[in-house]
């Protein structure tokens, strides 16, 4: 917003974008050139930043920050298994709770996640309605008076959507039709769902968005995910994306004729706990944003970002009240827009050649180099105020330094104790099973560690030496016969988390106890994405366990009755 305001769109599914509250009410509404705010026609720059990964302390430099950066909102989701963590008991402090779906919603019989089934219909109705009553009792959405000036209802179903079927399509118009029962006042957006039923505003998430087009020619372009960079995998190198590459891809959606614009992330901060989904992702989402980790200022992207705001911003009556034209020079594109009721004018010049420089003469109006890969914003067609290509911010970087605490041992006083485990050892849990259970739905996301323990009686001394095998779904395996531990392993990080673990084990005549303590790194597969994801396993659901003998002689385990503990 315009002056000190800063809004909010919440994403629920779901998220929220939202400004600083006034207490006066935001009358919300657009079409396919702005944003109306208010009666003034708008173009807007959000940024994500998610409470739950960032300390409350932080909030006020954040947002002062996004703010001095040109940011006129910012997006938050809300997340439902931190606000309902168990069914029913819905916390709605939305300042302390992070992550996704809970796992006791997995649990319910007869579910199945993001379809036309009832049961999950209605608990999202029920959770969806509770929060949005939330925020109304509290006054927050902009017709009240509060920051709240857009909403999202489900995020990226459209990728996944296809396997569903017909069940996808109802689904989605469900979500549309609960969005519209809930009478919020803002308008409502559907992200990467070309068939976002109206009103909802079909949007696009992605890296370059400039060929996007709404599935309604009187809806506003939005890209309400630029990705700034990415998540970082264990053992992975740190994504980076160049400040002159994100600044492209910003001016040429302003270029073909977008008016909205939220970078994801503005400030990623952590996953603190266990809430970094996985398996395999990293505590840090710093996902190389404008504010880093700890938010700092992450030069040059922040300052280059500032002043293409304010370069847009300059021009911004002009975009809102205007027609386009494009003209082909080279290797460049020129687009001019012009306000038919004033005359002003403002151009885009781009070149997406990636290797050869482009130097324009638009005659009158002037001669105009544009590097390879770059957009350039000419206020009034004849002064170059903007190229994405060109950083004349700082570009000085902060370098996070190791303090060699490493190398000062002799100075540090380390204790340690061994871990109780006498009880896992010895088979002792806190319930038995005749079969081998899967991880989650046992442990119900209380730990990330569950004890599988059973016996065999070996009678036939051929079965003195045999090899112990385990199929598991992952994503860490470590093995004990008779309370010592014969080995480990764990999955790869790329992508396939099951795996099959093999050691020659000594078994002695009579009982020996078989103990398996299974660890998962994050909650279920490819970090809660995709069709049916709710369906991966994970543990040793299932098996097979096996001792395998001489000439592949067998002993299957799967069937025996096994004691579970759940953490370590």
């Amino acid at each position: 917003m315009a002056g000190s305001l800063m809004e909010v769109l919440l994403v629920f599914g779901l998220a929220l974008l939202c400004s600083g509250a006034s207490g006066v009410p935001t009358q919300v509404s657009y079409d396919s050139n702005a944003f109306i705010i208010n009666g003034e026609r708008r173009v807007l720059f959000s940024g994500a930043i998610h409470y739950p990964r960032s300390t409350p302390g932080m909030w006020p430099d954040l947002i002062r920050k996004a703010k001095e950066g040109g940011l006129d909102m910012i997006e938050t989701y809300i997340f439902w298994d931190r606000h309902e963590p168990k069914r029913g008991e819905v916390n709605t402090d939305l300042a302390r709770y992070a992550r996704g779906f809970p796992v006791w919603l997995h649990n319910l019989p007869g579910i199945k996640l993001r379809t036309d089934n009832e049961v999950y219909k209605n608990e999202m109705q029920k959770f969806i309605t509770k929060i949005v009553n939330m925020c109304k009792e509290a006054k927050l959405f902009g017709p009240q008076g509060g920051p709240i000036i857009l909403a999202q209802i489900e995020n990226e179903y459209g990728n996944v959507m296809g396997p569903y079927g017909e069940a996808g399509k109802s689904y989605i118009k469900w979500c549309a039709e609960l969005a519209v029962s809930l009478n919020v006042g803002v308008p409502w957006v559907m992200c990467k769902q070309a068939d976002a039923p109206e009103p909802m505003i079909n949007t696009c998430n992605g890296f370059y968005c400039n060929t996007f087009k709404p599935n309604n020619p009187k809806n506003p372009k939005m890209l309400t995910e630029n990705w700034v960079g990415w998540f970082v995998r264990w053992g992975g190198r740190k994504p980076h994306r160049p400040a002159e590459d994100l600044a492209l891809s910003v001016a040429l959606f302003f270029q073909s004729g977008g008016i909205f614009m939220n970078y994801y992330m503005y400030h990623g901060g952590t996953n603190f706990g266990r809430t970094a989904g996985g398996p395999y992702i990293a505590t840090s989402y710093e996902y190389d944003a404008p504010l880093d980790e700890y938010g700092n200022l992450n030069q040059p992207k922040w300052g280059h970002l500032k002043q293409l705001h304010a370069a847009i911003k300059s021009v911004e009556k002009i975009l809102t009240n205007s027609t386009s034209t494009t003209k082909e020079f080279g290797n460049a594109n020129l687009t001019t827009y012009t306000n038919a009721a004033t005359g002003e004018r403002v151009c885009f010049l781009s070149n997406l050649n990636t290797t050869q420089d482009a130097h324009i003469d638009l005659q009158k109006d002037g001669k105009y180099f544009v590097p390879a890969w770059s957009v350039s914003i000419l206020e009034g067609c004849n002064k170059e105020i903007y190229n994405s290509a060109k950083i004349s911010t700082q570009e000085t970087v902060m370098v996070k330094k190791p303090d060699g605490a490493e190398n000062r041992l002799a100075k540090l006083s380390w204790q340690w104790t061994a871990e109780p485990l006498e009880d896992r050892l010895d088979g002792r849990g806190d319930f038995t099973k005749p079969k081998l259970l899967e991880q989650t739905a046992t442990t119900l996301d209380a730990s990330d560690y569950l004890w599988y323990m059973t016996s065999v009686n070996i009678t036939d001394k051929a079965w003195t030496n045999a090899i112990l095998r385990v199929n598991t779904t992952g994503h860490v395996l470590h093995a004990f016969v008779n309370g010592k531990l014969v080995g480990y392993k764990w999955a790869d990080v790329g992508g396939i988390f099951n795996f099959t673990f093999e050691k020659n084990v000594t078994l002695n005549p009579g009982i020996n106890r078989i103990t398996l303590l299974s660890a998962a790194v994050g909650l279920k597969a490819c970090i809660n994405y995709g069709a049916f994801y709710d369906t991966n396993t994970t543990g040793i659901v299932g098996g097979p366990v096996e001792l395998v003998g001489k000439e592949n002689a067998t002993i299957d385990l799967s069937s025996n009755l096994w004691s579970y503990k759940v953490n370590v």
